[in-house]
């Protein structure tokens, strides 16, 4: 597996793999959320955007979106603090280890930006996520839980870096 920066050329694929991986998250292809998880232009004009893919081909496998200080898609990161958003691999490839090498990276980059704590948001039920969040050290962090719309309810996760390197 490879992991890198998104090409302009892999936009349209981030997107739906995005879209796919959220389906059971969201109310259907009328819920507004949809244009959002499929708008990876935005993302990674806006943000960082990063991709997996197979060794041997350009195949979009998974994708994560790192939000560096000033980036409009920083949700609960405060000064000097990192964040990522909308980890997203496709149901075809979960299970292999996608989501975990992503999350890596994000503390990798992190780690050589000099950031000590790194936080995210996700839904309750995203348990598999979770998973792999608390197995890279990730801590459940209930002060920054909050709500972007109403029913919308997010959890918070944060890992201090000084402690896992």
């Amino acid at each position: 597996m490879r992991i890198r920066r998104a090409r302009p050329e892999d936009i349209a694929a981030v997107g739906e793999v995005t879209v796919a991986a959220y389906a059971d998250l969201t109310t259907g292809e009328s819920d507004s959320y949809i244009e959002r998880l499929r708008d990876a232009a935005t993302r990674d004009r806006e943000a960082e955007l990063w991709v997996a893919t197979p060794d041997d081909s350009e195949e979009i496998l998974g994708t994560v979106t790192i939000t560096p200080p000033g980036s409009p898609w920083r949700e609960i990161a405060r000064d000097g603090e990192g964040e990522f958003r909308m980890l997203a691999v496709s149901p075809a490839a979960r299970g292999t280890g996608i989501g975990s090498a992503l999350v890596d990276l994000v503390l990798d980059r992190f780690r050589a930006d000099g950031v000590d704590t790194v936080v995210m948001s996700t839904l309750p039920q995203m348990r598999p996520a979770h998973r792999i969040y608390e197995r890279a050290g990730f801590v459940r962090d209930p002060e920054r839980d909050w709500s972007p719309l109403p029913g919308v309810d997010l959890i918070s996760y944060r890992l201090d870096l000084s402690e896992h390197s």
